[in-house]
């Protein structure tokens, strides 16, 4: 049985954003150019899933290493840094065999949105079967946590604007608590530590969630955010 869908929040609360500054993503180096970035403040555990020696150290050899696995997975920075971004979707490969394996997220015969702010992952599931994801996201910083619970989407508005934040754009933005939304964040998706409450994805997997949602679909919220209190 599905939940009940919970009385219909006004539009007006449908507010909330982060500001943002598009960052384009980069090209992808040529592999026999020289790979001479830093050791990022994720390179051990870049080492650790890459197979590598795991001593927090840059070689050239990790740094191809590194930038291979960005170059494959088409993150922001491709020049071997092992910065928060790559981090975020190592993670997403790790948990992509099974991303429910600890049971967290309820499994039910309709369609459930799992939010683990965990591991800040999003992924849809009916049953036991995957629809969509696991995908990195960006959940509330202190003070404007993510509010955790089985919700609702109760209105979607494909090319929604902020009125709290300057008009800032929150492109397929889907409405299930309040004024936090799942949504699509352009530039820079770690931008700032935490979002206002929304949950941010990357645009193109926000639009392909859009496609795959709708209102009365449900919402499972659970977990912290590194780095905010508990």
């Amino acid at each position: 049985m599905r939940p009940a869908r919970p009385a219909g929040v006004p539009a007006a609360l449908a507010v909330l954003v982060c500001a943002f500054a598009p960052v384009p993503a980069a090209a992808a180096p040529a592999a026999d150019t020289p790979c001479t970035a830093a050791a990022g403040p994720y390179q051990r555990q870049m080492e650790r899933h890459l197979g590598l020696t795991v001593d927090g150290r840059q070689s050239e050899a990790d740094c191809r290493a590194v930038r291979a696995f960005q170059t494959e997975h088409g993150t922001p920075r491709r020049d071997g840094f092992a910065d928060l971004a790559t981090y975020r979707t190592m993670v997403a490969v790790e948990a992509s065999p099974d991303p429910n394996a600890a049971g967290r997220c309820p499994v039910r015969t309709y369609r459930v949105t799992c939010v683990d702010m965990d591991r800040q992952l999003l992924w849809v599931q009916s049953g036991d079967t995957v629809d969509f994801g696991p995908v990195p996201i960006r959940t509330g910083r202190d003070a404007q946590e993510t509010r955790p619970g089985m919700h609702e989407i109760y209105w979607r508005s494909r090319d929604h604007v902020s009125t709290l934040y300057d008009d800032a754009p929150m492109p397929y933005a889907q409405f299930f608590d309040g004024g936090q939304a799942i949504h699509g964040r352009p530039g820079d998706l770690y931008d700032g530590g935490g979002s206002a409450g929304c949950v941010n994805l990357a645009v193109d997997d926000a639009a392909t969630l859009w496609d795959l949602l709708d209102v009365e679909d449900s919402v499972y919220v659970w977990g912290v955010k590194p780095g905010t209190a508990d």
